[in-house]
């Protein structure tokens, strides 16, 4: 038997040489002075002899060793090949290695790269699975259980992120399902949690509707002293009232100037549908304007530190600040309320063309079976009525309303 001082004394010599403890256990100690602990064993199948490996010492302690020992003897017994088994757990380590959640998240978003969808979106998937990836990144994905998943949504719940607790559940849901369709998982755990987080009521953005506080508004951004570039995107936001994602990343290619239309391909556009917006001659005037200072670029509205990439989606919220409307006041994206409060308000355009305009999809289906048209002769009369209002309410005047198809 060994002792811990017989193994912490024990000296190389020219030869390795082998100190024995009991149930095939022994200390090999090799002439480079290392002290590896070995086990020999007649596998259970065929009686033949092997050797299992326990570690070396002294990262092995000597009663360390000996568990391991009795735990391989214990395999033995019941006819199980300990190396055998090791080999196998190794192998099925790899196995959860290369199903970890992380890995997964990771198939979902080039999944989704693959599929064409707006960086945007990429950039909103990538953040929220960021709250998630501490917790689960590297757990096996099929170990990963509803109440695990339940404590990383109540940690973002308590930083009291608007949306973001059932949003993060869905995305989370969304790497679980690619995991069942890869045959990697067995279930979406995120289904047992309907209802276990608080609902959060919708806040729409913040948008000015009243006519006059609107044209404070543009008097303000008329006014506006920072960069052209920015003043330009604000008043141009306002006329065409598109979404803020799809004017900060706009192209010189899609505007055409002669035939006063803005063209906005479908992989730009939340809806995944190509988008045609009709210009104004107020909004030709400031491309115009724009195309001095940018039209050498591929980009409108190109970034200051990186022109290859789009005018930062902050830009436009702070110049709103530092105009004095704060977040709660007026937002980027509550120029598209504001338009279509007022359109609907003046009654001289049919909903349809407005919707149609807003690049909104009806949700009815039956309806929108039938209403296909685009209404494009009346969304081209309404954009320019609407940029003659909103010159009659940045001056204080009004819009004498000229007859259409819709008000007829």
């Amino acid at each position: 038997m060994l002792s811990d001082a017989k193994v912490r004394n024990a000296k190389p010599g020219e030869k390795p040489c082998k100190l024995f403890d009991g149930g095939g256990l022994h200390l090999l100690v090799t002439p480079t002075g290392s002290k590896l602990w070995r086990q020999a064993y007649r596998r259970p199948a065929d009686k033949k002899p092997d050797t299992l490996a326990h570690g070396s010492y002294p990262d092995v302690s000597l009663s360390a060793a000996r568990k391991k020992r009795d735990a391989a003897l214990s395999q033995i017994r019941d006819g199980i090949d300990p190396k055998a088994a090791r080999k196998a757990e190794k192998a099925q380590q790899a196995i959860r290695s290369a199903n970890t959640f992380g890995v997964i998240a990771d198939e979902l978003l080039d999944k989704k790269r693959r599929e064409g969808k707006a960086s945007a979106t990429l950039r909103y998937y990538d953040y929220l699975l960021s709250l998630a990836l501490p917790a689960l990144e590297s757990r096996p994905i099929a170990e990963i259980t509803a109440p695990e998943i339940l404590i990383v949504l109540r940690d973002v719940e308590r930083r009291k992120l608007e949306k973001t607790p059932q949003c993060l559940r869905a995305v989370i849901g969304e790497v679980f399902r690619h995991a069942v369709a890869t045959g990697r998982a067995s279930g979406d755990p995120t289904v047992a949690l309907r209802g276990a987080l608080a609902r959060v009521k919708p806040t729409p953005r913040a948008a000015i509707i009243e006519p006059k506080a609107f044209g404070g508004l543009l008097r303000s951004i008329a006014g506006y002293e920072g960069m052209p570039e920015t003043r330009i995107a604000l008043q141009l936001i306002a006329l065409t009232f598109v979404r803020p994602g799809e004017l900060c990343a706009a192209e010189w290619s899609e505007i055409d100037l002669e035939a006063r239309t803005w063209s906005i391909p479908a992989a730009r556009t939340k809806k995944r549908r190509p988008h045609r917006v009709p210009l104004s001659q107020q909004a030709i005037a400031l491309l115009e304007e724009l195309r001095a200072l940018t039209g050498h670029r591929r980009l409108l509205f190109p970034g200051l530190r990186n022109p290859n990439h789009p005018m930062s989606a902050h830009t436009l919220p702070a110049a709103l600040r530092n105009l004095g409307y704060p977040n709660d006041v007026a937002s980027a994206h509550g120029f598209r309320a504001s338009a279509s409060t007022l359109l609907n308000e003046a009654r001289l355009w049919s909903h349809d063309a407005i919707e149609r305009q807003l690049a909104h999809i009806d949700q009815s289906a039956t309806r929108a079976a039938y209403a296909r048209g685009d209404h494009w002769d009346e969304r081209v009369q309404m954009m320019q009525w609407w940029a003659d209002k909103c010159d009659a309410l940045r001056d204080g005047g009004e819009v004498v309303p000229f007859p259409t198809r819709a008000a007829q």
